[in-house]
């Protein structure tokens, strides 16, 4: 069941000397406790395109290992097919669940093209795949179409969707997964507007603040999961602070800031109970 419930994407702690490991434990760590259905290791708040594929493969091996059994999806996306595939064959070796792709250029790309990439990868890889659909960040948006033809793809198993608006997702999640089929399951992120596409019917939500804040986003996710919507939607704006800080400052700064405050509180109750 990787394709269902709360998908919690932490970050990966990084600075020019390189990986905080023992953060990145952490972390992963408080995702497992908290009981969270799946962990998506290295998305764009986990910083993949800041990372050398050493270091990708290095943070692949410490999410699964803190993992401890619950399935970790990882991102392999990358400017070149081939390192696409290196990275799939790394993650695969480290043990992930399931990959994460999205279509990652300098270059404009046309819709063929976006194609031929999940077609190359599909003949590729044995583990389930994702195409990730992040228009913000790569700067291409997913035609249905698109959806409905990579979901035909043998290897793919969901589609991660940017979030619909709230008073159009009981239309929309049903539409797109009318259009997929039992082909793939249509996921979404944008965490502001996971709860009414939960409550619409989407069966993931791939989330940042579940990166940091899982019980808070699991409250949302199974609230919504028993069709509460009262409760899922009030989960949700208890947490729009964030929402408000996320579309000024953008959800990696935000999540970055919050993480070094919550790990450096974390380490100083730690210091304090280990001296007595």
């Amino acid at each position: 069941m990787i394709f269902a419930g709360l998908s919690a994407f932490p970050l990966t702690p990084i600075d020019e000397s390189g990986i905080d490991e023992a953060a990145y434990i952490r972390l992963v760590t408080r995702l497992t406790e908290a009981g969270v259905d799946s962990i998506g290791a290295l998305g764009s708040t986990g910083n993949y395109a800041y990372l050398t594929r050493e270091e990708r493969s290095r943070v692949t091996r410490l999410a699964v290992g803190a993992a401890a059994g619950t399935p970790v999806m990882v991102s392999i996306g990358a400017t070149r097919t081939c390192h696409v595939l290196e990275l799939a064959d790394d993650a695969q070796a480290a043990g992930a669940a399931a990959l994460l792709l999205a279509p990652v250029s300098y270059q404009p790309l046309h819709p063929e093209e976006v194609f031929d990439l999940y077609a190359e990868v599909d003949r590729h890889v044995s583990v389930p795949l994702c195409v990730y659909d992040n228009p913000a960040t790569t700067h291409f948006a997913f035609a249905d179409e698109l959806y409905r033809d990579v979901a035909r793809l043998t290897s793919v198993r969901a589609i991660k969707v940017p979030a619909p608006a709230a008073e159009q997702a009981a239309t929309r999640i049903p539409q797109l997964q009318e259009l997929v089929g039992s082909d793939a399951v249509v996921g979404v992120s944008g965490d502001a507007l996971a709860a009414p596409s939960l409550l619409a019917g989407s069966p993931a939500w791939f989330s940042v603040i579940g990166g940091l804040l899982p019980g808070l986003a699991l409250a949302i996710t199974r609230a919504a999961q028993a069709a509460d919507t009262r409760q899922a939607i009030e989960a949700s704006d208890r947490l729009s602070g964030f929402w408000e800080l996320f579309k000024t400052h953008g959800s990696l700064r935000v999540v970055a800031a919050a993480a070094a405050r919550w790990d450096s509180r974390k380490r100083s109750t730690c210091r304090t109970h280990c001296a007595r």
